[in-house]
């Protein structure tokens, strides 16, 4: 009887045609808030779900809020095109964004999973964009994550709230915070997300307890953060860091709540003539972002807050406070030598030897030594690695030093050299520069205008994408028909060259790093 029951089943489910083993739509997937759909992507292999909601629009009473949970919706809902990227407080010329535009309802997030994929099978790599906490989208093609999905792993990335919208501190805000904090709620947007995909992302093939996330410049800034809060560092299994770090930097100091508060209100005094919550709120998007003095990086940064994070990031890592999980970091070669070519004023021996001793006094000859100006073309040479280092390599370098010495578990670092070919933003010479590991990192160098691909990009690509998903699965990039990548440690400091052909070497600069700390660095 009993297999007449599953027989006459059988045959039901055929005359419906309904599979047994095939009754779920694969492009439509539950989540907390309601069903979403996707859509496949051109050569089929992966299914892209574009502007999933992760949390409430944060708009009127929610600007400058924390993030709240997104509504549910009944039904089906599409989720086959980016949502609209955040409000921009600055306009980068080789960003390109194929979505709506922008808006202050903006929190939404994209999940590229490979087809067939089995619920809470693969790894899940989170990425973080950059741009200065004041630019950036998902939408950009060079972070297009369907190629890294070929990899089997699922892929996320994020929009979060950017410059004053996102990182303004406030007495007010502080007054209306449960927790008397203010400031970085691009950050806790982020923490938002991550959340979301440990909550979710099984149903759409990845396994939520194996969560790599991974970001670049202000994305590596937010990385390491994530690592150091105590909203997300429980919720990630591995880090991949790529050109910035949240340590001490010229570019994007991390500074305590109550100085970066006293900033904003100053800053917003003196623009707008007001500080009044209420009326800032009252003011449009596109007003606050059109507003001069409220754009570039260095206008509204994140904070100190006393709750996503306690203490500084810093402080935290020595104390053995982040995230305990394996870390891949490190840099580009040429970060910011391209300013360095192009700057007004030519250097030469004599120019680099005299701002030397104006800037550093009686530690000219050391910094000399470490950067030196023998002749024209090493003065042009060492302004370049010095004007890189200032900008972002120094703070990559604290955070992995950081980390090594706290974390107990193993760190790999890397520097980007395969100098790039020049294309529409970037010309010829100026190596591998700041960005240069995006379109690498995600298999996407077509997306990079007027470039002219050499067969060395595209293996170097294949090659990175392979270590950076290696290490999402297992925490080591390492696999066959790889060049080893030993784990970075006081006996050797061994740095993974990616270039052609990719090479572990010892650090051979860790002096400049090293007399950059004892020179930049701040009193606990």
């Amino acid at each position: 009887m009993r297999a007449f029951h599953s027989i006459s089943a059988t045959f039901l489910a055929l005359a419906l045609c309904i599979h047994p083993a095939h009754a779920a739509d694969p492009l439509k997937v539950k989540t907390d808030k309601g069903t979403v759909e996707g859509a496949p992507t051109a050569d089929g292999k992966v299914l892209a779900f574009r502007g999933i909601p992760y949390a409430a629009p944060p708009i009127g009473d929610l600007r400058w809020a924390a993030p709240q949970p997104a509504a549910p919706w009944h039904g089906t809902l599409a989720t086959k095109d980016f949502g609209h990227r955040c409000i921009q407080f600055a306009n980068y010329p080789d960003m390109l964004f194929p979505d709506p535009g922008p808006s202050e309802d903006c929190l939404t997030l994209n999940v590229w999973t490979p087809a067939g994929a089995k619920p809470g099978s693969l790894p899940v790599m989170v990425w973080i964009y950059g741009g200065g906490f004041v630019g950036g989208s998902t939408s950009e093609p060079r972070q297009d994550g369907q190629f890294l999905a070929h990899r089997n792993v699922v892929v996320v990335s994020m929009n979060y709230r950017l410059g004053m919208l996102g990182f303004l501190a406030h007495p007010e805000l502080d007054a209306a915070s449960p927790h008397h904090a203010s400031g970085n709620y691009g950050l806790m947007d982020q923490a938002a997300a991550i959340a979301w995909v440990s909550r979710n992302i099984r149903g759409f093939g990845g396994d939520p307890a194996n969560i790599t996330i991974f970001g670049e410049s202000a994305g590596a800034f937010s990385v390491s953060a994530q690592m150091a809060s105590p909203l997300s560092r429980d919720l990630i299994a591995k880090a991949i860091g790529e050109s910035g770090g949240a340590f001490y930097s010229h570019t994007l100091p991390f500074n305590p709540r109550e100085a970066v508060e006293a900033h904003d209100t100053e800053l917003v005094q003196k623009t707008l003539g007001t500080t009044s919550l209420a009326d800032l709120r009252k003011l449009s998007a596109e007003t606050l972002a059109q507003n001069k003095a409220f754009q570039g990086s260095l206008a509204f940064l994140p904070d100190i807050d006393g709750y996503f994070l306690t203490d500084s990031i810093a402080d935290t890592y020595a104390a053995g406070k982040q995230a305990h999980i394996p870390l891949l970091a490190g840099w580009n070669a040429d970060e910011t030598r391209g300013a360095v070519l192009v700057a007004k004023t030519p250097m030469t021996a004599a120019r680099w030897t005299d701002l030397a001793h104006k800037a550093f006094a009686e530690k000219a000859d050391s910094f000399l030594a470490l950067y030196p100006a023998s002749n024209d073309a090493e003065a042009l040479k060492s302004a370049g690695d010095f004007d890189s280092d200032k900008f972002i390599v120094h703070a990559t370098w604290q955070w992995i030093e950081a980390d090594t010495a706290t974390s107990g578990k193993p760190v790999y670092r890397y520097r980007l050299d395969l100098a790039a070919p020049a294309d529409k933003f970037h010309p010829l010479g100026f190596g591998a520069y700041h960005s240069d590991d995006i379109a690498y990192v995600f298999g996407t160098l077509d997306a990079r205008e007027g470039a002219t691909w050499r067969p060395e990009d595209r293996a170097l690509s294949e090659q990175i994408q392979q270590y950076w998903t290696n290490f999402a699965r297992t925490g080591d990039p390492n696999g066959p028909g790889l060049p080893a990548w030993p784990v970075y440690k006081a006996a050797d400091w061994q740095v993974m060259h990616l270039d052609n052909p990719s090479a572990a070497k010892p650090d051979t600069q860790r002096a400049r790093y090293l007399f950059l700390n004892n020179l930049w660095a701040q009193p606990r």
